[in-house]
């Protein structure tokens, strides 16, 4: 768990799509944190400062110390919302946390040990990564924030799955409750073969003209102008 991460915000009185349109061209991001039984509260960040944080993965798997005044709140942050098509941060939710309750998260997942792996070094194979990240339950001192997935043993066609997961002490993974249905693969050793596709020679054939032909001439234009659709 990492403590690393502190959030300067400010109240926001005023609510809507304006008010949040106002905060953005103010170069701020419009936020809200609920939970721990308490009503839900509306907040502002500066965005600079958010994108910058954004840029360390743990900041997404991590508690995060949420300042107010004078006063500090720790979070985890549940949802964030982007832009389409630039690097702005829309808005984001994040939920108090509080010692004794547990918390449900999505954790990174880093694969360790590929280039040694049998199915690399000897059998030709590649690693595909099947899930970068996995949902867990604990209690906040207990959150990772990632998990390694040792693949250094992995032979040619073998694969992990979330069974396989190494959990550390107090995680859960609540997928592995529904029943061995549930049990998805996350990392696999294969060859990937590459298949060309070539045109059948009659295809070709019957595309060229046949010698002495010329190829049919294009339509003359018709002087008319082209309709508007």
């Amino acid at each position: 768990m990492s403590d690393d991460f502190d959030l300067i915000a400010e109240i926001r009185e005023d609510q809507g799509k304006g008010a949040s349109r106002r905060l953005r061209h103010q170069g701020k991001v419009p936020a809200i944190i609920y939970g721990a039984g308490r009503p839900p509260r509306s907040l502002a960040f500066d965005h600079n400062k958010v994108l910058k944080q954004l840029e360390n993965e743990s900041f997404y798997s991590s508690i995060l110390n949420i300042k107010v005044g004078g006063k500090s709140q720790a979070a985890i942050l549940k949802d964030m919302q982007r832009h389409p098509a630039k690097p702005r941060i829309m808005h984001m939710d994040f939920q108090r946390i509080v010692e004794d309750e547990e918390i449900k998260m999505n954790v990174p997942l880093h694969f360790i040990g590929e280039d040694v792996a049998p199915g690399v070094k000897t059998g030709g194979g590649k690693v595909s990564r099947l899930m970068t990240e996995v949902e867990i339950v604990c209690l906040p001192k207990h959150l990772p924030e990632f998990i390694d997935i040792d693949v250094s043993a992995l032979e040619l066609d073998e694969m992990l799955s979330l069974s396989d997961i190494k959990v550390p002490e107090g995680v859960e993974i609540p997928a592995l409750a529904q029943g061995p249905e549930a049990d998805r693969p996350i990392v696999s050793i294969h060859v990937i073969k590459e298949i060309v596709i070539e045109e059948e020679e009659e295809e070709l054939e019957a595309a060229a003209p046949e010698e002495g032909e010329e190829a049919a001439p294009e339509a003359e234009p018709s002087g008319e102008e082209p309709e508007n659709d």
